[in-house]
Formats: C-alpha cells, structure tokens, sequence
C-alpha cells in the first residue's frame, strides 16, 4: 500500500513537473487587455527542455505525422506544438512504465506506456469536447453582440470584430480567426462555415446561412439574427429537458459499468488471495475476456438507448 501511494505521488509529481516545464508562463489574459508582459530569463532547466522541443520538432520537420496534428491541438484549445505534445506524451509513457513496472511487473509497465498515445488522444478528445460545448452556451451572446452591432450602423465584419473583442473564449478566438482569415483575403462565408465544421455546431450553420441569404436578396440582417437566436434559445431550452430526462439512464449506465470493477477492487482489497485462481487459470482470463466483451456490448448498447438524437 505504501509503494503504491510512493508511485502515484511520483506519477503526480512528474506529471505536474512536465505541464510546468513545457506550458507557456505567460498569464492568461488577452494581449490588448494587459501591459507588455516581459518573461524572466529562462532556466537552465527550461533551456533544456526547449533543445529537447526543438531537437523533435526537427525529427517531425520531414515526416507528415497526422497524430497530435495542429488542428487537434487548435480544436482542444491547447497552445502546444505538435513537438510539444508528442514530448509531453512520451513523459507520460516513461511514467507509466516505470510506476507499472515497480508495482506490477514489467509487462503492465509495458501495457501502460502503450497507452499513453490513446489517453493523450482522449484528453485532446475531452478538452475539444468542452471547448465545444462552451462555444454553444456562448452563443447566444454572441448574435446579440453581432444584432447590435449591425443595429449601431456596422458592417458585418465590424460587428464580428466587436464580438472577438467582448466575448469570452473560445468564441473570441473563433472570431478572431474569422477576421483574420478574412483579412488575408479569404470569403467571409467560407470562413463562418469553417468555423461551424471546426465546433461541429449546427446552430453556428444556421448563422452563416442566414449571412449569406441577406447577401443575396438584402433584408434587415439584425431582424434574421434576431430570429435565429430566439430559435436557438429554444433548441438550448429543449436540449436541457432532454438531458434532464435522461440524466438518470445515464447515471445507471455509469453505475452498471462501474460495479464490476469496484466489486473486484474491494475483493482485492478485503481478500487479496480469493481472486488468485481468475488470475492463474486459462478459464479464469477466458471468463475475463469474455465479461470485457459483453461489458463493451452492454455499454454500446445502453449509450444508443440514452443517447437521443433531435
């Protein structure tokens, strides 16, 4: 028990020493919000960690690796080279081999640090999930913003650039890139349904649809904007009914998938040797195989009945 607690400590430890060495130091505000930051000279440590970064970002300089992609990183919301990440990942492996290997054995170590490109894919995954789901309950907000602005006698692009300025992340940043890619030249339209694509937001679709029919037999844009966020409002409305109905399908899914596991953790804890023969004996792994897969049915299964679409 106590090796045990030593080597999560150190997983810890090593994982926070990482994020510390590899993050940005800069403070979290926006550029035209603040005063100029100026950084302290860099650590020896960090210029270690720096060569490091550099030395694989020339190794992937001449390979087209999709994995831990900019777009990925851009999605979650991560201000991480792909270099970055890539070394934050082997960390994490070199942890989890070494914590697998002095309380299990080398094999589990092996096992963990395999895993560690699949949990990195499902931190990418979770991150951009949340930034998402921050974009929709902004948005809102942010056709109020864009209605106001037209109301006030500005262009659209004006309006957009009103609401990078007032919102907060991570719609500023999505419109922000809209002015910016219009800028250099690109459509307006081909840049709002980009950014519909990039947060896989369907509401967001409604918005350039409605931008580009205004463009094409002129109206009032602030009345459709207008239109279109009472509409969302009551999807939002709707959507939070559902998930209210279906909120307790959901937490007897979460307990029904749990319960094997914490049943076999408290075995393990009270009676360490009555688990021994599922362990050692072939029809004990068949028996384990064989739960595992109707485990993930069961699963699959139930996310399809709680998971409604509309």
């Amino acid at each position: 028990m106590i090796l045990a607690a030593g080597t999560a400590l150190l997983l810890v430890a090593v994982t926070l020493f990482g994020a510390a060495v590899l993050l940005p130091s800069a403070p979290d505000v926006p550029l035209d919000r603040r005063r100029p930051f100026d950084p302290e000279p860099p650590s020896s440590l960090t210029r270690v960690a720096l060569s490091a970064v550099r030395s694989f970002e020339r190794l992937l300089a001449g390979r087209s690796i999709s994995l831990f992609g900019r777009p990925e990183l851009e999605n979650a919301g991560l201000r991480l080279s792909q270099a970055e990440f890539f070394l934050l990942v082997g960390i994490g492996a070199g942890v989890g081999m070494l914590v697998g290997t002095v309380t299990v054995g080398p094999l589990v170590g092996l096992l963990l640090a395999l895993l560690a490109p699949f949990i990195g894919k499902l931190v990418l995954g979770f991150l951009a999930g949340k930034r998402q789901a921050t974009f929709d309950s902004q948005l809102g907000d942010t056709l109020q913003l864009l209605s106001g602005g037209l109301r006030a006698g500005h262009s659209i692009l004006r309006a957009i650039d009103a609401a990078a300025a007032e919102s907060q992340k991570p719609t500023s940043e999505e419109m922000r890139r809209v002015i910016t890619e219009t800028s250099l030249g690109r459509d307006l339209l081909a840049a709002l349904n980009d950014t519909a694509d990039r947060m896989k937001n369907e509401d967001f679709i409604w918005i350039s649809q409605a931008i580009q029919i205004n463009r094409e037999v002129g109206g009032n844009l602030a009345d459709v904007l207008d239109q279109v966020n009472e509409t969302i409002r009551e999807r939002a409305e709707i959507k939070g009914h559902i998930k209210a109905l279906a909120a307790e399908g959901k937490f007897s899914a979460y307990i029904l998938i749990a319960m094997p596991f914490g049943i076999v953790a408290m075995l393990l804890a009270v009676s360490p040797n009555y688990m021994n023969s599922m362990f050692t004996h072939p029809l004990g792994w068949a028996m384990i195989g064989a739960s595992f897969v109707l485990m993930t049915i069961g699963a699959l299964w139930m996310r399809k009945i709680i998971d409604l679409k509309f």
